[in-house]
């Protein structure tokens, strides 16, 4: 498999930046032109891109290092956290299914990969012990009944479609719903025709799917190669359905993936959920940006970096409790997993005695 030049750009800066002496005025700018670069090949808009680079370039010059980080440390701890950020934040979507059966109603332009990602979804829920159905709805693409049938089969999902069927997609849909329930699905999955973002008449479809299905959840499909276009996908669809979250194909080779990424989420109303990082049948991952970017930066050891940046953030807002005589047996707890993450038995011992005393002056 090729490499992804988006991987290749981010791993040659961050190495870059690890053989630095020393950062000057100079090289700062140089270091932050680098980034928009790659940011913009990764065809992330120009106005994300200014706002990554400016905050990264204010942090780096108004904030302090913590204690024992040198400056090329800190820069990359701040290119990690505002692509992140960037990229939805540090919390990962929560992908349980609560209700019995649950509906899950894909949506896209022809092409995204929705028939893939279906049986893609259905392998990922299956392997969380539940029992899933799929729904071919598709009545206009050639071999869609077919494709969706034998993926059915290989990830041991039920599946229900009609062949040659003269029926409209909302029949189909129907019988479908009838034939899961009968089975005591846990997740049905109801794969629709791909569509056009103009194609007006199909898209109306697909509201009137949504309809009769009534879904608990829509997932909207993008191909991640087409970029910024992302937004406008989402946008077009969102007029006539409401998109609850989205999935990403082709994220593994993809040099736009980032364009993709942030233009999704700048239009709003919709969660990355699920990204496709291959062809096969398990390379489905739930969308981390923290894992992602960690990726996207050939992190290796930079991610200890970023764990003991964050340890020792913890451990300065928990002395400054503990010096305000905010302390309780939380308090306590939170100081010892800190001092555990700081690194050799020394530091440790050093931070077990300075909260110890600490302790004793405010009399606990």
């Amino acid at each position: 498999m090729a490499p992804n030049p988006l991987v290749e750009a981010f791993t040659n800066l961050v190495n870059r930046i690890r053989g630095l002496n020393y950062i000057d005025e100079a090289t700062l700018k140089e270091v932050l032109r680098e980034i928009q670069r790659i940011l913009l090949r990764a065809d992330v808009s120009a106005d994300v891109v200014l706002s990554i680079t400016k905050t990264i370039e204010e942090r780096f010059r108004q904030e302090k290092p913590p204690q024992g980080i040198t400056s090329k440390e800190f820069l990359l701890y701040l290119l990690y956290q505002e692509l992140v950020k960037a990229l939805g934040g540090e919390e990962a979507p929560n992908v349980n299914i609560g209700k019995r059966p649950y509906k899950l109603m894909l949506i896209g332009v022809e092409g995204s990969g929705k028939t893939t990602s279906a049986a893609k979804l259905a392998r990922f829920y299956i392997k969380r012990n539940l029992r899933v159905g799929l729904i071919e709805t598709d009545t206009y693409r050639p071999g869609a009944y077919h494709q969706l049938k034998q993926l059915a089969e290989r990830v041991n999902a039920l599946f229900y479609g009609e062949e040659d069927s003269k029926d409209p997609p909302i029949a189909i849909l129907r019988h479908g719903l009838e034939y899961m329930q009968r089975n005591r699905v846990d997740l049905v999955i109801i794969d629709t025709a791909g569509r056009h973002r103009n194609e007006e008449e199909l898209l109306k479809e697909a509201k009137a799917i949504y309809d009769e299905a009534k879904p608990d959840e829509v997932m909207l499909v993008i191909d991640a190669t087409v970029g910024r276009q992302a937004a406008a996908q989402t946008e077009a669809f969102m007029k006539y359905v409401p998109i609850n979250s989205v999935f990403l194909t082709k994220m593994d080779s993809t040099a736009k993936a980032g364009g993709a990424l942030t233009s999704v989420i700048k239009s709003g109303g919709a969660r990355i959920k699920f990204i496709g990082v291959g062809e096969d049948i398990d390379e489905i991952e739930v969308f981390d940006a923290n894992k992602y970017v960690s990726r996207l930066l050939g992190m290796g050891d930079l991610e200890a970096l970023v764990e003991k940046i964050r340890a020792i953030e913890e451990e300065s807002k928990i002395m400054e409790e503990i010096e305000e005589g905010k302390i309780n047996l939380l308090t306590i707890k939170k100081q010892i997993d800190s001092i555990m993450k700081l690194g050799p038995p020394l530091v440790r011992s050093w931070s077990y005695y300075q909260v110890v005393c600490c302790q004793c002056s405010i009399g606990l």
